[in-house]
């Protein structure tokens, strides 16, 4: 193990998320994972929590606390806020003690612009970092997947986060063609929402619909249906109720978001050199993120482009691995 003060050791890894935040340090691994989330008093305008403390605020905080996620589809919505959480992630991996400000790695959506790219950069340059680079998520989340991306062969990652969905054919360590699609499991997640309260006239809070997309729902038919009960606000009569809904129907409630990120998959296939796609179709399509955890989401890809696909393993970490490779190769 690399000594921890030494100078690679202080380097960071940031898989830098919608929903969730991973930092790995080289010799250590992924030593944080934590909601990208922040609490603060608006009458002191100080921040109260960060990150798992954070999340079990939203929904319930009260007038003067603000729970907030301050990336969105994948990108800075909250600069402050965005800065503030790095600061608390890179001083908790060095245990709050003095340090010299680290190098860090961020992995960012293929698709943003380059104000958007510029905002990351600083907001790690202004919460510590002495130094910051970008990583695209995608060959990042190749990187951490095994995948032999500096081999002359394609291969192809799919990352689904909670922000943006990643989707890029890779070759000779460089990405042959990519596309970005701000569908992923937040979508899925306002999906299942939109649903309740459409069918059943039931408002459900946001992470009562992750819950339930984690535990019940899946992307094709690959588990036996059952009867679920989802408890919340009956929008006729304001008052608690539980409802019964069988896990069909959240099936059919995340079939728009998913036929989305299908036809990404699609269309960044059809846009692939053919010797690269032939390459693709014998070693599969590999699958990473949070949303590679959604059960049938492998099947249901599968299916619609008759490629093997295959869900990488630690698909949560991926990003944050590659980050960490990537950080290797970075000379002074």
């Amino acid at each position: 193990m690399l000594n921890f003060f030494g100078r690679f050791a202080q380097d960071l890894g940031i898989d830098l998320g919608t929903a969730n935040t991973l930092v790995h340090i080289n010799g250590r691994g992924v030593v944080l994972s934590e909601p990208s989330v922040v609490a603060i008093d608006r009458t002191k305008n100080v921040v109260l929590s960060v990150g798992e403390e954070a999340k079990a605020m939203l929904g319930r905080t009260p007038a003067h606390i603000r729970a907030i996620r301050p990336l969105k589809d994948g990108v800075i919505a909250d600069f402050e806020m965005t800065r503030e959480m790095l600061r608390y992630f890179i001083q908790r991996v060095h245990r709050g003690r003095q340090f010299t400000s680290p190098r860090v790695m961020i992995a960012i959506p293929s698709g943003i612009t380059e104000v958007e790219k510029r905002a990351v950069i600083l907001a790690a340059g202004t919460a510590g970092a002495r130094a910051a680079r970008t990583i695209e998520e995608p060959m990042a989340a190749a990187l951490g997947a095994n995948l032999p991306v500096f081999e002359p062969t394609g291969s192809m990652i799919v990352d689904i986060g909670g922000g943006t969905t990643e989707v890029a054919v890779i070759s000779l360590g460089g990405i042959v063609t990519a596309r970005s699609l701000r569908v992923a499991g937040d979508e899925v997640d306002d999906a299942i929402r939109a649903y309740i309260r459409r069918h059943y006239n039931l408002l459900i809070g946001e992470r009562t619909a992750e819950n339930l997309k984690i535990s019940s729902a899946s992307a094709a038919n690959v588990i036996p249906d059952t009867m679920v009960e989802v408890r919340g606000r009956d929008l006729v009569s304001g008052l608690p109720k539980a409802v019964p809904i069988n896990t069909a129907e959240l099936r059919e409630a995340i079939r728009e978001p998913v036929s989305e990120i299908i036809e990404l998959v699609r269309s960044t296939l059809e846009q692939a050199p053919p010797e690269l796609v032939s390459d693709i179709m014998g070693r599969g399509i590999t699958i990473a993120g949070g949303g590679a955890l959604l059960r049938g989401m492998d099947a249901a890809i599968e299916k619609a482009v008759g490629t093997p696909v295959h869900i990488a393993p630690d698909p949560l970490w991926c990003v944050a691995v590659g980050t960490g490779r990537a950080l290797e190769k970075w000379k002074n």
